[in-house]
């Protein structure tokens, strides 16, 4: 594991900064500072970081700046404590072929070729969560894999913090997620629970998680037994314990078995008193997770919805192929997918519905001021890791949460999640230096959480910008889902004020963006099934050279062609098009 002075050296020299000779504090000053565990707010206040902890806070009278320190003016700047996400699964991308469970299309990408591709891109997941404000997150749950993550996390400085559980003790089995190291064991006796526990200590697991599904009549009763066992030998081994349980029952059973972590808000009715009371009695924590159920519903109805911030900082990878659905070969999608996706009532039923239920649970508990711990459960399809958590904090806000009971959620009860003695998700003197440096007031309104000029861990401090290379290939991809989205504010993101299209080779057809806002805007509004797909790619330095097919226009009419994109610094500079129709 990198020491906290080299890990700085690394990103500086990453980022062509020139790092300091010596070590020195480093003091923000004249920030407004927020405290949402303690609901505190400070106005031209010094912030003094030495090393990786925080030294000293206050106003900027009280709180003198270090003789030889390095000072970061950041009046105008709002800091408060890292966000944590403590719901997510590093075994799955967020594509659509990452649970075959859910929906096999093994005949499109095998799921053995998509976890090669999930281990592949590991460091570049783990650096989206840095570049979105999240500084710690919760793995809760996945194959024994996992703990060799969270290696590479600890040994990785451009890395959250990772806590992690290891495969699910389960009531039912997962068997089309079973490649040899299973992220979801059934498990049919209190030895097998107590035996897992143990394997999983072994490790030196954060949590050992429980997925208490209920697939009938009686389930409840039949698994409760295996929960109370497992929470038992994991007491016995200091772990703590996170339980998934949806149906108020089993959300019932579960603490009182006694889970430190509560996953999911109960969405088959309504909560009651006694409930609640037992939630206090037990302090235990809940993570909503509700962007997960929306997900899920959009994608399989393709009828997707990506905030901007998903769009610009969500591996643009990943998110292409949530737009593939819709044009599969019909004989490549299962078919109780396809009759569902032709019901709208049934994925309201399922997914719409269960959410709404969520939300109203939530801000029941939220007043009855049981602790909230926000988390996404990214990684399933549709929640893309990192991002994902502004779309969270909007849902939360939906359900009636203020924006401090929202930032609350996502630092200091988030940390209380992460470790029972948290070191970080406060602003105090002595805790880890895990900042999130935004360049408007998330107080006045919970969309601006995702404005942030800078990312401190660990007392190092990373330009946003810089955490996430715009690589030419990236660039372009972003531009094509923000065009199979339909969103033209995140397509022209990607351009140039300046941008030139050509007909291929040299027809110049329009220049600027205020052309092209024209021309795609109106397109965008008449064509709601338009969709590119590309068929392959070729990259040279700056240029990007796609094959690509359109469908969706009118009559039924097929493009096929080649794009031509220049990139430089970070944006689409000139595209040619030799387009056929087919």
């Amino acid at each position: 594991m990198f020491s906290p002075r080299l890990a700085a050296l690394l990103a500086a020299l990453a980022f062509g900064i020139a790092p300091p000779l010596t070590a020195a504090p480093t003091v923000f000053t004249g920030a407004t500072l927020i405290d949402p565990g303690s609901g505190r707010v400070l106005t031209e206040a010094n912030l003094v970081l030495d090393g990786e902890r925080i030294v000293a806070l206050g106003p900027a009278e009280q709180t003198p700046v270090p003789v030889g320190a390095r000072v970061l003016d950041a009046k105008g700047r709002w800091i408060l404590p890292g966000y944590i996400d403590s719901h997510v699964h590093f075994f799955q991308s967020g594509g659509l072929y990452t649970r075959p469970d859910a929906i096999d299309l093994n005949k499109v990408r095998s799921y053995a070729r998509e976890t090669e591709l999930v281990r592949e891109r590991l460091p570049d997941a783990f650096q989206r969560y840095l570049r979105t404000g999240v500084t710690a997150v919760l793995d809760i749950g996945g194959p024994m894999w996992n703990f060799e993550m969270r290696r590479l996390a600890q040994g990785n400085p451009l890395a959250p913090r990772v806590a992690a559980a290891g495969p699910l003790i389960s009531s039912v089995s997962r068997t089309k997620l079973d490649l040899g190291d299973p992220p979801i064991v059934k498990t049919t006796t209190a030895e097998e629970a107590r035996a897992l526990v143990r394997k999983l200590a072994a490790e030196k697991a954060d949590y050992v998680k429980i997925w208490f599904v209920v697939d009938g009549p009686g389930a409840v009763e039949r698994f409760t037994p295996i929960v109370r066992a497992t929470v038992e030998e994991s007491r016995a081994q200091k772990i703590r314990v996170a339980i998934h349980a949806t149906e108020l029952e089993a959300a019932r059973a579960a603490v009182e078995a006694g889970a430190d972590l509560l996953v999911h808000s109960v969405n088959d009715k309504d909560i009651d008193d006694a409930f609640i009371a037992l939630l206090r009695e037990r302090g235990t924590i809940l993570t909503p997770t509700l962007v997960v159920f929306e997900r899920y519903a959009q994608t399989f109805a393709q009828q997707l919805r990506l905030p901007r911030e998903e769009l610009a900082l969500g591996d643009p990878y990943v998110i292409g192929t949530l737009f593939d659905l819709a044009h599969l070969k019909p004989e490549l999608v299962p078919e109780n997918l396809r009759i569902a996706v032709q019901n709208p009532k049934f994925l309201e039923m399922r997914v719409t519905a269960p959410m709404r239920q969520a939300q109203k649970n939530l801000k029941r508990l939220q007043d009855a001021d049981i602790p909230i711990a926000a988390g996404t459960d990214a990684g399933n399809i549709g929640t893309i890791h990192g991002p994902a958590i502004f779309r969270e904090f909007a849902l939360m806000r939906e359900a009636g949460l203020t924006p401090m009971e929202i930032l609350k959620a996502a630092t200091a009860t988030a940390a209380r999640a992460f470790q029972a003695k948290a070191e970080f998700g406060s602003l105090a003197p002595g805790l880890l230096a895990d900042l999130v440096v935004l360049k408007s007031d998330p107080l006045q309104d919970i969309a601006r959480a995702s404005d942030i000029e800078s990312v401190v861990k660990g007392g190092v401090v990373h330009a946003a910008s810089a955490l996430v290379p715009d690589r030419p290939a990236d660039v372009v991809q972003r531009q094509l889902n923000a065009y199979n989205a339909r969103d033209l504010d995140a397509f022209l993101a990607c351009y140039g004020e300046d941008v030139r299209i050509f007909t291929y080779p040299d027809r110049l057809d329009s220049t600027g963006l205020d052309a092209m806002r024209k021309t795609y805007g109106n397109m965008f509004k008449q064509l709601p099934k338009l969709h590119a797909e590309v068929t392959s790619r070729v990259v040279a330095g700056e240029l990007v050279v796609d094959q690509e097919r359109v469908t969706g226009l009118p009559n039924g009419v097929v493009l096929e062609g080649a794009a031509i994109y220049e990139v430089r610094n970070g944006l689409i500079r000139t595209v040619r098009f030799k387009i056929e129709r087919k």
